[in-house]
């Protein structure tokens, strides 16, 4: 043991917890970015409080996003995780609810990329205690995890416990999961998976006490309403029975029936609530990033891509919010990554039969890190991306026991004992500095959306939605800047990221209005036109067309190009034949009056 006096689970608790205030401590500081907006931001349920809980709990997590965009659900399955949500309602209620017939002008009021307007500052003081919540869940979340590390996994072997938690609090692939507000259902759900493990393997000690059977369901239950993964557990709990426990493989099966009654029950509210979902539109590749892929492909990416997440446990550099079309390619079975890949993945499903027979701690630990795998890398579950850091925080507590295992029983064969312990010590603790000033300083980048793209356009060049939110930002950053040389600068930057937006997908309908609202930005009406057109192809009846045709013959007026102007005031009350201020201007320009 490293220390006898590290071997107390409230020094080893006060550690691991102090750690995750220290490397996250910075993340109050920032605003909301990435899905921040639409599952807190502007949704109306969280904006009601309290009341909003109902609807929380009977819709999908993204049903006031859809219904906001006139449109329905479009992730394939849909997504119920009303736990997390409710604790955002909650947490609203605290900073002043907003009256339901109030909340669509609220949503509507829209945010600036200074956010210097009270109602703005008032968003963001609310996300910085929001972020603080997250730090507290997550030191808590770790310290729950290190007492299941202590009380099941390592029973025997306190130093390992603290060794996996010390390096799952540490690891810097976890960053997006504390750092982006609206992943906290990852927190929630492993806190809630930990506590049932725990409280499941006291009732098999105890059998007498039902109440700790209760609690066990109970948290299981929570588990599932906060993520998915939980259902992982209906193969995870028997191994975990049947290797800690020492019952026997039936008996261990048969514990696990309760559970099982539990994740009926889950899916068929989940049914209930969402649905079987909607068909990815198949070009889509903001949601289907295999949307251009052949099966073959399809697969031989996923298996390629599963590949990755070892990568960045093992090394996690570079970073970024975003893996999805196009910046992981598709790969087909000629490219040996995939074989390779395939090779590492059916080594660990062969280790973790060689090691259950032996009741081996590896064990669990490889199917922890597969059954989290499974749930993410599209094979089983088509989840909208092509992967995602925060989408390993799971499996990552398999790799953390693996790698556990092997230093302490690699650092035993040190002699002697004080070598060994100042020698470890050393090791972990190079490691947390190291990994410390790389958390600390990412955090920075996830202050809001303009930190985190403008940074992860550089790691993730090809990533169609880094692109698509960088060439908007630098739109919008425009309007702000008070040199007028600048604000050129800016739209020149973001038209080019356009075109390389749209060479992915020639139908993206934001990518074309965006960049036309470039051109007109720059006094370009000509290819301002041009991008209407387009979208009118596309989207006929897209809302904003009326009013931009409408700039757009204002542009043209404005530089006396009147047969143009006319042109597009026409299509603006083809699209809207009551446009009054359409009809006025035309009628101007046919008088000659505007000319004047």
């Amino acid at each position: 043991m490293v220390f006898p006096w590290l071997a107390n689970f409230k020094t080893q608790a006060f550690i691991i917890a102090l750690l995750a205030l220290i490397f996250y401590g910075n993340t109050y500081n920032n605003g909301f970015a990435l899905d921040d907006d639409v599952v807190i931001v502007k949704n109306e349920y969280v904006l009601e409080g309290i009341k909003g809980i109902p609807d929380i709990l009977t819709t999908d997590a993204y049903q006031s996003h859809f219904k906001h965009l006139n449109t329905t659900d479009q992730l394939k399955g849909g997504r119920y995780r009303p736990l997390s949500v409710i604790t955002f309602a909650i947490e609203q209620q605290f900073f002043g609810a907003i009256p339901q017939d109030k909340v669509d002008s609220v949503i509507g009021y829209g945010m600036s990329y200074e956010m210097n307007e009270p109602y703005e500052q008032h968003f963001l003081r609310d996300m910085h205690i929001r972020h603080l919540a997250n730090v507290l869940l997550f030191a808590i979340s770790v310290v729950v995890l290190l007492y299941f590390l202590r009380y099941v996994v390592f029973k025997p072997y306190p130093a390992m416990a603290f060794i996996a938690a010390l390096l799952f609090t540490i690891h810097p692939i976890h960053i997006e999961v504390i750092a982006n507000v609206k992943s906290r259902d990852e927190i929630l759900s492993l806190l809630f998976i930990c506590l049932t493990f725990i409280f499941a393997f006291k009732f098999r000690e105890n059998q007498n006490k039902k109440l700790l059977l209760v609690v066990a369901l109970g948290s299981y239950f929570l588990a599932f309403l906060s993520k998915e993964y939980a259902i992982t557990l209906i193969a995870l709990l028997p191994i975990m029975f049947y290797l800690f426990n020492g019952n026997s493989l039936r008996k261990s099966v048969v514990a696990t029936l309760p559970y099982a009654v539990v994740a009926v029950v889950y899916v068929f509210i989940r049914f209930q609530v969402t649905g079987a979902g909607s068909d990815v539109p198949i070009e889509d590749i903001q949601i289907n990033p295999y949307a251009f892929a052949d099966p073959a492909q399809k697969i031989a990416t996923e298996i390629a891509t599963s590949l990755n997440y070892l990568k960045l446990l093992i090394l996690p550099y570079p970073l970024s919010s975003d893996y999805s079309y196009n910046q992981i390619p598709y790969k087909d079975f000629s490219y040996p990554l995939v074989w390779f890949s395939l090779a590492v993945h059916l080594g660990l499903f062969a280790a973790f039969f060689y090691y259950f027979k032996r009741r081996n701690v590896l064990s669990f630990a490889i199917a922890f890190y597969l059954l989290g795998l499974l749930m993410v890398n599209n094979f089983i579950f088509d989840i909208g991306a092509t992967m995602g850091e925060r989408l390993i925080y799971h499996a990552s507590v398999g790799f953390v026991i693996a790698v556990a295992y092997f230093l302490y029983k690699g650092f035993e064969k040190i002699k002697p004992v004080k070598t060994r312990e100042m020698a470890l010590t050393g090791l972990l603790v190079m490691i947390t500095v190291l990994c410390g000033i790389k958390t600390i300083a990412r955090n920075r980048d996830w202050k809001n959306n303009q930190t985190l793209y403008f940074q992860d356009i550089k790691t993730s060049p090809n990533s169609f939605l880094v692109n698509v939110n960088v060439a908007s930002l630098l739109v919008n950053e425009s309007d702000y800047e008070p040199n007028e040389a600048a604000a050129r600068d800016d739209l020149h930057q973001a038209i080019p990221i356009f075109n390389k937006v749209l060479s992915m997908q020639s139908t993206y309908v934001l990518g074309l209005m965006n960049r036309g609202i470039a051109y007109l930005k720059l006094g370009e009406p000509d290819s301002f036109a041009a991008n209407l057109d387009m979208v009118k192809s596309l989207y006929p009846n897209y809302p904003p067309l009326p009013g931009m045709y409408y700039r757009a013959a204002m542009l043209y007026a404005s530089k006396k190009q009147f047969d143009k102007a006319k042109a597009a005031l026409q299509v603006v009350l083809r699209l809207n034949p009551g446009d009054q201020a359409a009809l006025n201007a035309l009628n101007d320009i046919t008088a000659g009056t505007m000319a004047n």
